[in-house]
């Protein structure tokens, strides 16, 4: 009997190459494949039996075959991804060329500011129009872009997030686009003082001492500084850079606003500063994910973030955030990939990985209104034993 075997499970094997445990389910003649009597490798004489009967390839089951064989531990390379996302390529590439573009315009600022020169607010502005722009025309796309995280790279990526994300959350409250673009500059440049900051306790990977984070403190100060010799910087864009480390209860810092001193651009920024930084891989912590981050923003209410404005950031961003990655029900691992529109607990993933099986699957789109499958759980970069950067 004649027949095709192609499974995911299955893998065609040199004969040379079995090991004791292995589950043979068929064997290769010159590419056909013939359906033998099944079964696991007994022993050695097995082997020999087939080399002896001149067979050089079998199709062997990996889920079937003994733990001893490797085969479920371990990570084989990433599969190419044979089905694409609709009408998404043309606008990820943009989004990723735009916040490329973001990143080295900072870069270049952060240098300059560090010598002394003052910074021209116009490359920003037009930065700030082509991410409202891009986050209307496809925000989702932008998402995937700006959950893609490196450690080394952190003080730029945490800036064009920050920016990014108050553009979605004053979408979600209805502000107009020139406030949109004032917070987007002012989300840019928010950390711009940390250019004064000692490199050894800006990327110490450790808890900082008190003697230290009164120094971390003062990058504020030195933002405050860099503000006033800045020509034709909006007062938004101002309060979003120093008032991001402020408090509703007073506590905060460099001034101490109290209440109703915190305008809402204010409040907005401590929120999102908040989260992005909690969802981001540190030289000394790894990332958390969004639920989790969810959950430390609602314990810092109502004394350091205001309650409302939390709920709506949550409601802004989404339960499953476009670009945060969920496990399903059934073990598999997925990218939230496509959202808006869509119920927060049916979005379209994009599935890589099983977690159950622990190995790579062939790339594929689920739609949760149309699969049997929903989602278990939010996860974390950190917690799986696969990076996942390859399939954003």
């Amino acid at each position: 009997m004649v027949e095709s075997v192609e499974s995911k499970a299955h893998v065609k094997f040199p004969v040379s190459k079995l090991s004791v445990g292995m589950f043979v389910t068929s064997i290769d003649n010159d590419g056909q494949v013939a359906i033998t009597n099944a079964g696991q490798i007994k022993d050695r004489e097995a082997i020999n039996k087939l080399i002896k009967n001149g067979i050089k390839y079998v199709w062997v089951d990996k889920e079937r075959s003994a733990d001893s064989c490797g085969f479920k531990n371990t990570v084989q390379p990433p599969p190419t991804v044979k089905k694409k996302a609709p009408s998404r390529e043309a606008s990820q590439q943009k989004a990723k060329k735009l916040v490329t573009e973001a990143k080295d315009l900072l870069a270049k600022v952060l240098s300059e500011t560090f010598e002394g020169k003052a910074i021209e607010v116009a490359p920003f502005e037009e930065f700030a129009d082509n991410l409202i722009d891009s986050a209307l025309l496809d925000s989702d796309a932008l998402k995937c872009v700006s959950a893609l995280r490196t450690k080394d790279a952190y003080l730029l990526e945490h800036s064009v997030n920050v920016a990014f994300l108050l553009i979605t959350f004053g979408q979600h409250l209805n502000l107009d686009k020139q406030k949109l673009k004032e917070m987007a500059v002012g989300g840019i440049l928010h950390d711009v003082g940390k250019i004064q900051v000692d490199d050894k306790v800006l990327h110490k990977p450790g808890k900082l001492s008190q003697e230290e984070f009164e120094h971390m403190k003062k990058h504020q100060n030195f933002a405050m500084n860099i503000m006033s010799k800045t020509d034709g910087i909006s007062q938004i864009s101002k309060d979003v850079c120093l008032m991001h480390h402020e408090k509703l209860d007073g506590n905060g810092y460099p001034n101490g606003l109290k209440g109703e001193e915190l305008p809402l651009h204010g409040r907005m920024s401590c929120i999102v500063d908040i989260y992005d930084a909690l969802t981001a891989k540190r030289c000394y912590k790894d990332a958390m994910s969004p639920a989790a981050a969810f959950k430390v923003l609602l314990s810092l209410t109502p004394f350091h973030l205001d309650e409302a404005l939390v709920y709506q950031f949550i409601r802004s961003v989404g339960v499953y955030p476009v670009g945060s990655l969920v496990e399903l029900s059934d073990g598999r691992i997925g990218i939230v990939w496509h959202a808006k529109g869509r119920d927060a607990l049916h979005p379209i993933l994009k599935c890589f990985y099983s977690i159950k099986h622990k190995r790579y699957l062939d790339v594929t789109f689920v739609d949760l209104l149309k699969s049997d499958a929903n989602i278990e759980r939010g996860i974390s970069p950190c917690s799986l034993d696969v990076d996942p950067a390859p399939f954003y």
